[in-house]
């Protein structure tokens, strides 16, 4: 998918936390595919004696093209048990919309966590020379500036891959996508390994059978996560959580692995479907 997953939203619901995640972009050569993407989680390990299952789903909607910008839906559904009987259900949903050159973004978020009320960000970002312009409705206006450096969630895949194509394994981009209170900005650590070749999969899925991904290339990433401010108050080298998945040329991700520290979470693509994008004029 071409959306990471939500940066702090995307942690699991877990002490508190819902399952989470310069001028124009440096786009990737080629388009990114609109498509719609199911994936079914799985708890892979816990390194700890809080988690004993965890499963959910999540459904990934991407739509757009470069001339009219790229929407994202995405709706997140996850369980935890604890054991004795402790389930914690986690319920996010986001709607956002990029424009090509990574200049504006608008962005709505709800976390609901068992049966309390809902959590909602609301907000827009604009960027305006050497800044970016943040204006808050929802949890509370609120109007900001952050460095004109950080690049958001489309952004951040389109620079992923343009380096892939250059060859580089390391890449570090300071994101923002309107996570937690809408004022969270993520430091990413983006480590990108050997090309895949389109004919070589050791575990086919719903992508890797599409007739749009059969001669794509993809790459291993793993992108860490660290938290910006605690990173420039302390120097804190922990991510606050990793994402590894195999990324193709067009955007589309398969093979989640989730890393939260105490628990590792697997994505399973279990449906995949390509959709027509309107050609720019």
């Amino acid at each position: 998918m071409v959306h990471l997953f939500r940066t702090s939203l995307g942690v699991m619901a877990l002490a508190a936390a819902a399952f989470g995640a310069g001028g124009g972009a440096q786009a990737a050569s080629g388009p990114f595919l609109a498509h719609q993407a199911l994936y079914d989680l799985s708890l892979v390990k816990s390194r700890s004696s809080s988690i004993n299952s965890a499963r959910g789903r999540i459904l990934y909607n991407f739509t757009g093209s470069s001339c009219e910008g790229y929407t994202s839906e995405f709706r997140q559904v996850s369980e935890l048990d604890s054991g004795e009987g402790k389930i914690t259900l986690s319920d996010l949903r986001s709607n956002s919309w990029e424009d090509a050159a990574g200049k504006s973004y608008r962005f709505k978020i709800e976390t609901r966590m068992n049966e309390a009320d809902a959590g909602r960000v609301d907000g827009s970002a604009e960027r305006d020379g050497d800044h970016i312009n943040v204006k808050l409705k929802l949890p509370a206006p609120k109007s900001f500036t952050l460095d004109g450096k950080i690049v958001f969630p489309t952004e951040q895949i389109q620079r992923i891959i343009a380096a892939a194509k250059d060859g580089k394994s390391l890449l570090e981009l300071s994101v923002y996508d309107g996570s937690d209170d809408g004022q969270k900005v993520y430091n990413t650590l983006t480590v990108i390994g050997q090309p895949i070749p389109a004919d070589r999969t050791a575990s086919p899925d719903a992508s890797t059978t599409d007739e749009h991904m059969k001669s794509l290339k993809r790459w291993p990433v793993t992108v860490s996560y660290f938290d910006r401010e605690s990173q420039q108050k302390e120097g804190e080298q922990t991510p606050v959580y990793a994402m590894a998945f195999e990324l193709y040329e067009n955007g589309v991700s398969r093979q989640l692995v989730l890393d939260y520290n105490d628990f590792v979470i697997s994505g399973a693509m279990g449906k995949f479907d390509a959709k027509d994008s309107k050609p720019c004029n």
